[in-house]
């Protein structure tokens, strides 16, 4: 789940940045006149909004292992260390994906997988992932990272941001400006205003609220189809129906302070559960009986 905490994340501060850094230096704002030129903005905002979602994807594997202080596993100091990388070697070479780097972390139980291309990813797992689970269990995690990776989620999480931020980006100045249109009908324009600024800003903001709706949604949707996907890769449905079942015996308050905007606890209901990234765990053990009968 981090992963695509810290994608959308850092998607989301740098096209606000890049959206605010290009207005000030007038950059995809209209010019003078009542005329808005769409195909222009259009392209402006495709730039916009792809920029920060393929940046977001290039620098998703140093800045999960910075966000973690994961330890890449070079050299197996114990028998654990050896048994994940060599467990791991073994869901690639059946998923079809080269050798991800493999790294351990402290904290409670959790694990991700990110990178931007399926040859050189990475898969992380916590100390207390390893020390909650058994073998089986902790296997059938180590597939679903790699399934998210044979299946090219962050790819596929990327398209879905940039098209999403790209609307984002195009309807905020559309609005915008017939904002400040209506503000300075009775004066000559001679270029955007504050109305026009201010009205960019704030629907920036909550267009994007919107699009992570949609981006979630589509994320959960990915879930369940890791689930699917280690399953497969192990043969059976039932470890990861047990890894699933442990993981939903977790707490929220015992998670870390560092896991608590991305924390490994399904949502519980309510609003907040159309902006979950994840499934609730009873939803994703359902699913793989519905598979397993």
């Amino acid at each position: 789940m981090k992963r695509i905490v810290l994608f959308i994340a850092t998607n989301l501060a740098v096209m606000l940045v890049l959206s605010i850094v290009l207005s000030l230096l007038g950059i995809g704002r209209p010019g003078s006149g009542s005329t808005l030129q769409l195909g222009s903005l259009l392209a402006f905002s495709l730039v916009v909004g792809f920029t920060g979602a393929i940046f977001s994807l290039l620098i998703s594997k140093p800045m999960a292992k910075w966000s973690t202080g994961a330890r890449v596993i070079e050299n197996p100091s114990n028998s654990t260390e050896l048994w994940l990388v060599n467990t791991v070697k073994a869901l690639s070479e059946r998923a079809g994906i080269g050798m991800p780097e493999v790294a351990v972390y402290e904290g409670e139980p959790n694990a991700f997988a990110t990178g931007a291309f399926k040859n050189s990813a990475l898969v992380a797992v916590s100390t207390g992932l390893l020390q909650s689970m058994n073998r089986d269990e902790v296997e059938a995690v180590l597939g679903h990272e790699v399934a998210h990776i044979a299946n090219g989620d962050m790819v596929t999480m990327t398209l879905i941001q940039g098209v999403t931020n790209t609307f984002v980006v195009f309807l905020a100045r559309i609005v915008g400006f017939f904002v400040d249109s209506m503000l300075n009908k009775s004066e000559e324009r001679r270029g955007p205003g504050i109305g026009y600024m201010i009205t960019v800003f704030v629907c920036e903001i909550v267009f994007g609220l919107l699009a992570s709706l949609i981006v979630a949604w589509f994320s959960r949707q990915r879930e369940f189809r890791a689930d699917a996907g280690s399953a497969k890769l192990l043969g059976s449905t039932v470890p990861m129906q047990h890894a699933l079942a442990r993981l939903n015996g977790v707490e929220p308050g015992a998670l870390p302070q560092s896991f608590a905007a991305s924390g490994i606890s399904a949502s519980r209901g309510g609003w907040g559960a159309l902006f979950s990234t994840h499934p609730p765990f009873e939803e994703r053990i359902a699913a793989l009986r519905s598979v397993q009968s």
